[in-house]
């Protein structure tokens, strides 16, 4: 049986920890961002874990680049 394919935009978007939990990195930080206060601003930075659903959906489309 041939090897699955990977969805190329889940390699760049998302990164998996030790336990296995996903990560995925800060949404609304691209335009517009004048309209956001500077406390909007701050608390997107970094990454948020992923639901367990969501997780189990992201590993799906990438079974051997995450893990």
């Amino acid at each position: 049986m041939p090897k699955m394919k990977t969805k190329s935009s889940v390699k760049k978007r998302f990164k998996i920890t030790a336990t296995g939990k996903v990560i995925s990195g800060p949404g609304g930080k691209r335009h517009n961002l004048m309209a956001r206060t500077q406390k909007n601003k701050r608390n997107g930075r970094g990454g948020q874990v992923m639901t367990d659903m969501d997780a189990r959906t992201v590993k799906q489309w990438a079974p051997y680049v995450l893990g």
